[in-house]
């Protein structure tokens, strides 16, 4: 009996190893494939909250970088003078040495100026840390700290090399 048996199973694997040997799958770009490479559109961010205790930092922290920026700037005016005086003397004279003490108390006051971006910078960063969206007003007051202190290495490096002897 296990002999008549065995012919019709070993038909019906046979039969389903057989298929038809011209049908092959297509090669046209399937609709997945279709969609491309580009990432995917993001919406824009939530704009951010008010946040009372941000703003009360922003203004304590930017009214100290006013008056560094306004000390630096009083300082500045001292140094050119200084400057334009030492133009036709000789290096290691008085008029050279009160003008390069000037610029090193004009370096002094860029510093202090830098404290203001560094705090600038330790509350932007502060909110990155705790996955919070930018704040425009802090954003703001960054970049202009950012470029005032900016300027204000331009103006020692053209005051230290209008000297002679630079």
């Amino acid at each position: 009996m296990l002999r008549a048996l065995i012919p019709p199973a070993s038909f019906a694997l046979l039969a389903a190893c057989a298929s038809d040997p011209t049908v092959y799958p297509s090669l046209a770009p399937r609709p997945v494939e279709k969609l491309g490479f580009a990432e995917p559109a993001t919406p824009p961010p939530a704009p951010a909250a008010q946040d009372p205790a941000l703003d009360a930092k922003l203004i304590a922290v930017t009214a100290r970088g006013d008056a560094a920026a306004r000390d630096f700037d009083r300082a500045t005016a001292r140094a050119a003078t200084l400057t334009r005086a030492a133009r036709g003397a000789k290096v290691g004279s008085d008029a050279w040495i009160a003008a390069q003490t000037a610029i090193a108390d004009l370096d002094a006051l860029r510093s202090s100026y830098g404290d203001t971006v560094g705090a600038l910078d330790d509350l932007a960063s502060t909110r990155a840390a705790a996955l919070q969206p930018a704040y425009p007003a802090l954003e703001q007051a960054l970049a202009a700290a950012r470029a005032a202190a900016e300027a204000q290495t331009a103006r020692i490096h053209a005051l230290a090399g209008a000297l002679p002897g630079a």
